[in-house]
């Protein structure tokens, strides 16, 4: 059986047993850790959305739940020290975003289920080495597959068929960032496309980086998904502003500040069905009952505001496509 066509099978298996459902505790406690600041309206609206959904399945959060929140942002240590605190109060669950907090979970977590969402190759990062039955404490939401950095990188075709050098901008230690770097490399030729690595830790590196590529000539540039690039899109969404590079970007939260193209799944929607799985934990399910699963639906989003500022005349047929179009 292909994993996605069982994937389809898994929302009608949520039955649970009598006794399952009086052993739940009076008040169960859910322990969230973001990879985004707490300042960030994005992690605001997410972490809204699982508390909404969890409502929605039956859990208030200060009647039979008890949700704990940290925002360590992209910062392992934080994100450690996060994780070490929720569970000195002993959750039932942990939620978590992004790999760099999942990884930081996975070392200090093994005896308590872990729900990730907005997570990249959770095989190859080591998370799971089984994503129909996970065989450890994990399971979740992955991102995209690796094929997605060629679909980014086609894009370029579509929007700014002149440019024929693409930086890519990742975090170079993180798996899922090599795996859409080796993708996109063995896309670029047949694009002719010069493909140029763009690795970053901080927000230094960022503009130190995009300022270096931008010197050498015309160019654009992909935006990986990571929590450091997520919690500096708005430097990144000004740098390539200022230095006249279009860029394609991984979240819709990217378009929204000013970035040119965005193409993403539903962030949103991913954690609220990470909800879902907390809700079948919670009622006595194992992480081996919960399979791995992937974004089915994408969105495309363009700021035309943008393409004006960068001189793009972007081509009908691809507004035509874009979920949303920004003027």
């Amino acid at each position: 059986m292909r994993r996605r066509d069982f994937f389809g099978i898994v929302g009608g298996a949520a039955a649970w047993s009598r006794s399952a459902r009086a052993q739940l505790p009076a008040v169960s406690r859910i322990g969230v850790v973001m990879g985004f600041e707490e300042t960030d309206s994005v992690a605001q609206t997410l972490v809204g959305g699982l508390r909404q959904e969890l409502q929605k399945l039956g859990w208030e959060d200060g009647r039979n739940i008890h949700v704990d929140v940290r925002f360590p942002g992209a910062n392992a240590d934080r994100a450690r020290s996060s994780l070490a605190e929720l569970m000195s109060r002993t959750p039932d669950v942990i939620v978590t975003s992004t790999n760099l907090v999942t990884a930081a979970a996975q070392a200090e977590v093994h005896n308590i289920p872990i729900v990730f969402t907005i997570v990249g190759d959770p095989i190859g990062s080591g998370f799971v080495n089984n994503e129909v039955r996970p065989n450890t404490n994990i399971t979740g939401f992955a991102n995209w597959e690796r094929s997605m950095s060629g679909k980014w990188l086609g894009l370029f075709k579509e929007i700014a068929p002149s440019v024929d050098r693409v930086g890519f901008m990742l975090h170079p230690e993180t798996a899922a960032s090599a795996e859409f770097l080796a993708f996109a490399e063995a896309s670029a030729p047949t694009l002719k496309i010069k493909l140029v690595p763009l690795g970053v830790h901080n927000a230094d590196d960022i503009e130190r980086t995009l300022a270096a590529f931008a010197a050498e000539g015309s160019g654009g540039f992909i935006v990986t998904p990571h929590a450091i690039t997520s919690s500096n899109r708005d430097l990144i969404v000004a740098l390539a502003q200022r230095l006249h590079l279009p860029a394609v970007y991984p979240f819709a939260f990217f378009a929204k500040a000013g970035g040119l193209v965005s193409y993403s799944f539903d962030a949103l929607n991913q954690i609220q069905q990470g909800a879902g799985y907390v809700d079948r934990l919670l009622r006595g399910a194992k992480p081996a009952d919960l399979p791995i699963q992937y974004p089915t639906r994408y969105e495309l989003i363009v700021n035309l505001r943008t393409a004006k500022a960068l001189e793009l005349k972007i081509p009908e047929s691809f507004l035509t496509r874009a979920d949303d179009v920004i003027e």
